[in-house]
């Protein structure tokens, strides 16, 4: 005996007409636009004006969480940095575990430790090391290890008029401008609040590219002269 289900004739016959051909999310398919077409109706300017503010509110959150424009205001960082150049600021690059290195460009909150302003120097020691200056050549030395600062230190500028021989602190750096002789940067302050240092959680972000004026356009890479420093650990014995 076949026991399959046969349709009967009421089945056949209760399936709407033309339900086949008929097309339930197409209402929803048009109205996926409707609230962007009520916004571009209410604003002045319609779609030009919401691409402008969907593009400025775009450029805000990037500015806010991941790259921000600097102006170099001073010739601390000369002769790789200008007046008046431009650098982006990657501010992610120590946001998700990793810290400053020693070499980086960094821009960071000076307020109550070198003014009130932001600032962009060289990070020279981080939290644990020993540097001082001069050694009998007349160089920096981080961890026992001289550094070659010729790449990167203005041209006819000694490392330091200042001697110093310090330890870094652990969650703040101490940093210096490559223009030695014409920078204010963590020698001026051993004497004040922080002894010079800058916390690591003041800094902004690093500096890892020149964008304008457009001839000056490149990539600021950290020296290979740090690479050759020793870990702190041991550094005293």
């Amino acid at each position: 005996m076949d026991t399959e289900a046969q349709p009967t004739e009421r089945d056949r016959s209760s399936r709407p007409q033309g339900s086949e051909t008929s097309d339930p999310k197409e209402p929803e398919g048009r109205s996926r636009f409707a609230l962007v077409s009520r916004i571009t109706d209410w604003l002045p300017g319609g779609r030009i004006t919401l691409t402008f503010l969907v593009c400025l509110l775009f450029l805000l959150v990037l500015n806010t969480f991941v790259v921000q424009p600097f102006q170099i205001p001073s010739g601390s960082m000369e002769s790789g940095l200008r007046i008046g150049d431009r650098v982006l600021v990657n501010k992610l690059a120590y946001r998700f575990g990793a810290e400053p290195r020693r070499g980086d460009v960094v821009v960071f909150d000076g307020t109550g430790y070198f003014g009130d302003a932001d600032y962009i120097k060289r990070v020279v020691g981080v939290g644990g090391d020993h540097v001082v200056c001069c050694d009998e050549e007349g160089r920096v030395r981080v961890n026992g290890r001289p550094v070659d600062e010729s790449t990167f230190l203005y041209p006819g500028d000694s490392p330091s008029t200042v001697p110093f021989d310090l330890a870094v602190p652990d969650g703040t750096l101490f940093v210096l401008g490559d223009h030695r002789s014409d920078s204010s940067d963590s020698r001026d302050h051993l004497g004040s609040p922080g002894g010079g240092m800058i916390p690591v959680g003041e800094v902004i972000g690093r500096a890892d590219w020149i964008v304008w004026p457009t001839a000056h356009w490149t990539r600021l890479q950290r020296p290979g002269a740090y690479a050759r420093v020793p870990a702190p650990d041991g550094a005293h014995g």
